[in-house]
Formats: C-alpha cells, structure tokens, sequence
C-alpha cells in the first residue's frame, strides 16, 4: 500500500483534476458541435452542402479525423490532438444540422435533456462501481461492430422494422459502452505512470462520441419529426 506521505494524496489529486478536466473537453466538444449545427442549418449553408452532395465527403472527412486521432494520439503534441478534437467536432455539427430539418426543435431540446441524464448516470456507474468492466469489451463491440454491418446492409434493404430493431440493439450498446468507457478513464485517472498531458482529450473525445450516439439513437428512436 502506498504511504499517504508518499503516494496516496498525488493519486487522489491526479484523480481529482483528470476526471474533471476530461469531462470539461466533452463539454466544450458537444458545445462547439452545437453552436456549428445550428449555425448550419439556420443559415440556409446546410442546403448547398445537400445541394452539392457534400455530405457523403464530410462524413469521410469525420472518419479520417477520428482515425488520425486514434493512430497518432501518442505521437502528436498536446495543441495538435486539441485541435483534432475540435476539428472532428465541427464537422460532426455539419452533418448534425440535418436533425434540425427533420425533428421538431422542442422534441430536439428534450431528448438532448434526456439522454444527458441518462450519459451521467451509466457514467456514474461507469465511475463508482468496484466491478472491473475491461471484460465487457469484446461482448460490447462485438455486438457494435455486428450493428454497424447490418445498417450499412439496411441502406440498400431499406427495412423500417430492422431500422427501429438497430437503433435500440445499438442504443443499448452504447449504455454499455459508456460505462465502460467511464470505468476505464477512471482507471486511467489512477495510472501514475501515464503522460496526463493529453491524455484528458483521448478521454473527453471517447465520451463525446458516446453521448453522441446515445443522443442520436434516442432522438431517432422518440423524436417528434416535421410535418
């Protein structure tokens, strides 16, 4: 056991700014995707990007980001994977605007509330729990991995009924993901021998795209569309 003297108040204080720190990014993420997507869509730019069949690009362009992120994480400087987040989280408001045109904005308002509430309490799980969630991995995306599949097949069946089945499969998917997720940036948090310069980012970006989907998922599943 680490001594108090020696360890234990560094750990706790590492731990204490990491996890803050991490959902601080998520926060400015979600909040800069949301100010591009309506920005987007009430300046009309939405429709030149529909217009000009641009966003099967921008789509590409957000795997490209996310992939860059993932494989040069360790070898990018602080600022540089900063800005691959926000970057991602620009683009990410481009293509969200779309859901301004289909859903009513109230509906819109509410389900964001709702799968907020529904992110902190997986996540609270996620970060209380004394269980270790790293077995969950392979069942979780697995099961993702699968989902994703059967969609990309879904867009040339175009089956409602597998639609709705998807977006619950995945939805729950994602619950468990959080949590995992949660669980292991907690684990992370305690690591001391960890570069924790940037590596907040790594988790707020995990997080981000947890919430998103979430989000997502909810809204298509509940969301009250136009007329």
């Amino acid at each position: 056991m680490i001594g108090e003297e020696n360890g234990e108040p560094i750990v706790q204080e590492v731990k204490n700014d990491f996890i803050p720190k991490t959902f601080f990014w998520m926060f400015l993420g979600l909040l800069g995707t949301a100010i591009v997507a309506w920005y987007t869509y009430s300046s009309g730019l939405f429709i030149n990007i529909l217009a000009n069949d641009a966003f099967g690009i921008l789509l590409i362009a957000e795997v490209v980001v996310v992939l860059l992120f993932s494989f040069l994480f360790r070898k990018l400087s602080p600022t540089a994977v900063g800005i691959l987040y926000f970057i991602y989280a620009a683009i990410n408001g481009v293509t969200m605007s779309t859901i301004f045109v289909v859903f009513e904005l109230n509906s819109i308002i509410l389900l964001f509330v709702a799968s907020s509430v529904l992110f902190g309490g997986l996540a609270l799980y996620g970060y209380k729990t004394s269980k270790d969630l790293s077995n969950w991995r392979t069942l979780l995306f697995g099961t993702l991995l699968i989902g994703l599949i059967v969609s990309l097949v879904n867009l040339f069946i175009k089956n409602s009924m597998l639609d709705i089945i998807l977006d619950w499969v995945i939805l729950l998917v994602f619950f468990g993901i959080t949590a995992y997720d949660m669980n292991k940036i907690k684990q992370l948090s305690l690591d001391e021998n960890l570069d924790k310069s940037k590596l907040h980012i790594y988790g707020a970006m995990e997080l981000y795209l947890d919430f998103i989907n979430i989000f997502l998922r909810i809204l298509s599943i509940f969301g009250k569309r136009r007329n």
